[in-house]
């Protein structure tokens, strides 16, 4: 089963704004240099989609209400909705904040046939988090990402085994996932528009005119894949990222926004118990160009302090011949077993881990503006 989320974000607005609800709302495009991050199906009705620029989207609806997202209260109803996928099946991968595959293999005798399955989660996703999802079924993976598709919002589609061969047949050959743009123009060049084309020559054929991916794509239209439900290990890494306004020159500028990202990052890292080894630098350009840094530090840390330490020495190893329009730290690498500290090692002071967590403390009982570092006031206000 693939089980996604109907524009996630937005309908999370409308959930917990009740004046929202029925209305055309977008999350991102605050600002005209933004891009939507989700749209309701009450805006999608004036051709605005996740992605486009916010300037293309005021033009399709100029009475769209456009909105700033708010992540943290996205990922806790992402736990939640995980949490019930997982009381259907102990095989579940999260995909994204809003997408997760299950295994439902042998369970019939728990839930009954597939299709009572499916709808026992649906109803029990909206009676937990008030929100509806999409459900696709079929005996592979990719195919349940594409039924899960086809009858959105609120949907469920299942494609049984017998229905394989002449489903993928008549399917475009772009609904198959990895099929880009490129390999969407090589295909047709190749007299592919269809799933059952690709079986006009055989798999040695698709090799040799477009290597091992030619082969899998092969496999698939023949209702092939080996890729099952692998359950999620946790985050592999935590950044945040910000596009300006208006293109930033002043590297002083760039500093302050580092230091409160570097804040968001160790928090979050803070929260889910992980520390990072490597702390990487994210800047792209006026001219669209982006560069990415890296640096691996001697231990994981999961402190402000050392984060933004390390990125400002990133960045000031970065010749600004151009203005900047979007600037990131994130920190990967994690290490979740106990360190040995060496006996010749200082204890830090400053960048102590006890200061970060009651910071965090104060600031999950009584508000993120109860305390600010200094360094970020005047930031904040402006």
């Amino acid at each position: 089963m693939h089980i996604d989320m109907d524009a996630f974000f937005a309908s999370v607005e409308q959930l917990d704004n009740p004046e929202l609800r029925g209305k055309p709302v977008a999350v991102g495009g605050t600002s005209e240099r933004g891009v939507i991050s989700a749209a309701s199906y009450e805006i999608r009705k004036f051709g605005v989609r996740s992605a486009m620029s916010a300037v293309k989207a005021r033009q399709l609806c100029p009475h769209g209400i456009f909105l700033p997202g708010r992540m943290s209260r996205y990922r806790e109803l992402s736990k939640q909705i995980m949490a019930v996928l997982r009381d259907f099946s102990p095989l579940v991968e999260q995909a994204s904040v809003d997408e997760a595959y299950l295994d439902a293999t042998g369970l019939e005798r728990l839930f009954g046939p597939v299709d009572q399955m499916a709808m026992a989660i649906k109803s029990r996703v909206l009676e937990t988090v008030g929100l509806k999802c999409s459900v696709g079924v079929a005996p592979v993976r990719f195919l349940a990402k594409i039924a899960s598709d086809l009858d959105k919002p609120d949907g469920l589609s299942i494609i049984y085994p017998h229905q394989v061969e002449s489903f993928l047949c008549n399917m475009d050959i772009r609904k198959i996932p990895g099929v880009g743009k490129t390999m969407q123009a090589t295909l047709k060049r190749l007299g592919v528009r269809k799933g059952g084309d690709m079986l006009a020559h055989p798999r040695e054929y698709w090799l040799e005119r477009l290597g091992k991916h030619g082969g899998a794509l092969f496999d698939k239209a023949r209702g092939i894949d080996p890729s099952g439900v692998q359950p999620s290990e946790g985050a592999k890494s935590c950044s945040a990222e910000n596009t300006f306004a208006e293109d930033l020159s002043d590297r002083e500028d760039l500093r302050t926004w580092l230091l409160a990202q570097s804040e968001r990052v160790g928090e979050d890292l803070r929260e889910h118990g992980y520390r990072g080894r490597t702390v990487t630098l994210k800047i792209k350009f006026a001219d669209f160009r982006q560069i990415t840094r890296s640096r691996s530090l001697d231990a994981p840390t999961c402190e402000t302090s050392t984060i933004f330490r390390t990125a400002v020495e990133l960045l000031d190893d970065v010749t600004l011949r151009r203005p900047v329009r979007l600037i990131g730290v994130g920190v990967s690498n994690f290490h979740a077993k106990a360190r040995q500290l060496s006996l010749l090692e200082k204890p830090a002071v400053e960048n102590s881990p006890e200061l970060d967590r009651a910071v965090d403390a104060i600031r999950k009982r009584f508000g993120r503006k109860a305390l600010s570092r200094a360094d970020l006031l005047k930031f904040t206000r402006k």
